[in-house]
This record gives structure tokens, C-alpha cells and sequence, in this order.
């Protein structure tokens, strides 16, 4: 055993450098280091040893219910159990869409190769209802719902799949088309793929402007692990003047979500927006290609917005949309708790769900909810959105099986 000064516990002895009363006195304090440090050792392997196997987390594969958040705020959502307490605001905005103002909702949506990405182990099924699905089933039943949502609340609107020309939807639906972008949709490059995608998008539209012979058509490009639970057209009523619109909240690090960005579809608003986003995937590519696979688009809207000095970022913990004048676009900031409204969240700093909420993001493990949401809503006739989303605020804390 070394002890740091150049002589070993052994060598001191076999010296006899603290042979005598007079020196061992002396030499006293070193035996003391001497038992310490072994014993410091002997504590550290014992302790290596009997380290425990970290304790794996097991989702769950039902639904979970809780106390519903938000109870007793005025401007929140009100519960009895599944049962919706408090008017909603849900309806209202369709009176407020201009007739030649049309929608199309656009997602980036890939499915993969299940034996490449589980190496050849066989993966569990999971039962929604009475339903089985694989993993890849999962997926399609994920679209298919984010599909039947928007054509609940919104059945005049289009909805437009961006996906790799190899991959084969089995996603028929009227107003629904497919269409396929030549681009790297693996998983490790998907989020900045979808970028590039929307880009290409609003270039061809940009093109064929010219002859839709004066309608406009506005796109909202969401995720589509979202549900819309009420009419989007009242934001470019509502709000003339902007070329794209975000959706921010107060967190930090990233304020700026990315699962909802509209465009006004006039020709300067489609090419006002593109540019932005050309801004958006530079700083993506230069910047924060370490986070490829999740969170760098987010981190690559956040830098491009708060990179003009003047913008004021305390306005993200506030509840007001706001418009400011980013990379030559007039952007519209929209609040997350009113149109990507998550179930965390809304246990968390949102206090509940708003009555006017648009949107409702199953993001992370909570893609079951998404889909016994849908079943819950179409069980009876005497469901309603408002009731489900009731279900939603009592059971979105859980994270579940997929």
C-alpha cells in the first residue's frame, strides 16, 4: 500500500523508521492514514459489489386515471370523472373561416424495417381495445387516428402525407393524398429530413400557385402524433398579417415546439415561410447536427428566433400570441396550451386544459392514449370531445407501452 509519500506502510516498518517510543509516536498518524485508506478501499469494493441492477420502469399497458388538473380555475377545463362539467368553446371558430380559405394539413410520416431495428428479436404485440397490433401496425394505427380526428373536426379540410417514395401507406381516405419526397428518412435523420420535406413542399407549391388562379390554400405541417379537436381556420382569420406561425411555451432551453407550424398560403406567405425555414435548416445542419435524431429542429428554431437582438424572450412565459418579424417572415407565436396542448404539461405548468384548447399532442409515451382517446370518443353517442378530453386530463400523467 503506497501512501503518497514516496515509502509504503510495509517499507516504514521494515525500516524501522518508527521503531522507539519517540519516532512511533511521530509515525502514529501515519497508521492511522494507513487503516483509513484501507478501509475506504474495502468500503468501495463491498459497495461495487452489491450495486443494485437499476430498477426498469414498466409502462403501462392501460389506461391509468388521476385527478384531473386544473380543478376549480374558471378557465379550465372542469371533470366529474369522464364527464365534461364546463362549456367548451369547440365549434365556434368554423363560422369565422372565410369560404375560399381552404386547409390542408400536412406530417412527415415513414414507417421502418422491424426486423433491422430489433436486431432479429421478435417484438411483443400490444391490444388497444380489441385490437392487436405490432409495432408497425402501431404506427399505421397512430396515422389512421391523427387521420380521423381531422375529419371529425375539420371534414372540409385536405390532408397531405410527405413520405419516402419506397414506402407504401395503407392509408386510403377522401381528401387525403400521398406524396412521396425523395429525401433520408431514417430515424437518426428524420427530424431534419422533415424540415427539408416541408421546405420542397412549399417550393412546388410556391410553382403552382399561378394556377390555382387566385384561391388560397393555407398548410398547417403538424406531427402526427397530434389530435385536432377543433377548427384551425380562425388563426388566419384571426390573424392577417403573418406569414408563418409557431407555437411557444415557457421552457428555456427549448420555448418553440415544432410539431405545429402554419403558413399562410398566399404566394408571398409560402415563400416568405420557405425562406424561414431555409434560415432554420442552416443553423440545423451547422449547429446542432449532434441532436439529428430528436430535439435538434427545435434547438434550430429557438436559435434562429432568439438570435435578433430584439427579440424579447420573457414574452415566451407569457399566455398572448405575439407576431415579430424573424429572417425577413412575419411570424406568429401561438401558445402551446392552446394549439399543441400535451397531457405532461397540462399537469404541469399549463394548470389543466383551457377551454378553447385546438390541439392535443400525444408526445412521448402516450401514443396508447392517443388511439383509446378515439375509441372512448366513438364508444357512445353521448360522448363528446368535451368528455374525452376529460379522459385525456385524467389519464395523461402515465407514460404507457408505446
Amino acid at each position: 500500500m503506497v501512501l503518497g509519500i514516496g515509502v509504503s506502510y510495509k517499507d516504514m516498518i521494515g525500516r524501522r523508521v518508527c521503531s522507539g517510543w519517540r519516532p512511533f509516536l511521530l509515525c502514529l498518524p501515519l497508521f492511522f492514514v494507513f487503516v483509513h485508506i484501507m478501509s475506504v478501499l474495502e468500503l468501495r469494493q463491498h459497495s461495487a459489489a452489491e450495486v443494485p441492477q437499476r430498477k426498469q420502469y414498466k409502462k403501462c399497458d392501460h389506461l391509468v386515471f388521476g385527478p384531473a388538473a386544473g380543478e376549480g380555475l374558471r378557465d379550465r377545463l372542469q371533470c366529474k370523472g369522464n364527464k365534461a362539467l364546463t362549456k367548451t368553446h369547440f365549434g365556434a371558430s368554423s363560422k369565422h373561416l372565410k369560404a375560399g380559405g381552404n386547409i390542408s394539413i400536412v406530417t412527415v410520416f415513414a414507417t421502418y424495417n422491424v426486423d433491422q431495428q430489433t436486431n432479429g428479436k421478435s417484438l411483443d404485440s400490444v391490444t388497444v381495445g380489441n385490437i392487436s397490433y405490432s409495432k408497425v401496425e402501431r404506427s399505421i394505427a397512430i396515422l389512421n387516428v391523427f387521420v380521423n380526428f381531422i375529419q371529425e373536426t375539420m371534414p372540409q379540410s385536405n390532408i397531405i402525407i410527405l413520405t419516402n417514395p419506397s414506402s407504401k401507406l395503407p392509408v386510403e381516405r377522401d381528401r387525403l393524398t400521398i406524396l412521396p419526397i425523395q429525401g433520408d428518412y431514417s430515424r437518426e435523420m428524420l427530424m431534419l429530413q422533415r424540415i427539408r420535406s416541408y421546405i420542397v413542399f412549399l417550393e412546388t407549391r410556391a410553382a403552382e400557385h399561378s394556377k390555382l388562379k387566385g384561391q388560397v390554400n393555407h398548410y398547417i405541417f403538424t406531427d402526427s402524433d397530434i389530435a385536432v379537436v377543433d377548427d384551425l381556420g380562425q388563426i388566419f382569420n384571426d390573424h392577417p398579417d403573418f406569414h408563418v406561425a409557431l407555437t411557444f411555451r415557457n421552457n428555456k432551453e427549448q420555448p418553440l415546439n415544432s410539431g405545429f407550424i402554419a403558413v399562410r398560403g398566399t404566394p408571398e406567405g409560402i415563400l416568405r415561410a420557405k425562406f424561414f425555414l431555409e434560415e432554420v435548416l442552416k443553423a440545423y445542419t451547422s449547429k446542432f447536427m449532434k441532436a439529428s435524431r430528436m430535439l435538434g429542429d427545435q434547438l434550430a428554431l429557438a436559435w434562429v428566433v432568439k438570435s435578433h437582438s430584439s427579440f424579447d424572450v420573457r414574452r415566451f412565459s407569457r399566455k398572448q400570441a405575439f407576431m415579430d418579424q424573424i429572417s425577413g417572415a412575419s411570424v406568429l407565436f401561438l401558445p402551446c396550451s392552446i394549439y399543441n396542448w400535451t397531457p405532461p404539461e397540462g399537469a404541469g405548468q399549463f394548470h389543466g386544459m383551457p377551454l378553447d384548447v385546438k390541439v392535443v399532442h400525444f408526445k412521448g409515451s402516450r401514443k396508447r392514449l392517443m388511439l383509446e382517446s378515439w375509441n372512448f370518443l366513438k364508444s357512445t353517442s353521448s360522448s363528446d370531445i368535451a368528455d374525452m378530453l376529460c379522459l385525456i386530463l385524467r389519464s395523461g400523467r402515465t407514460k404507457y407501452d408505446f
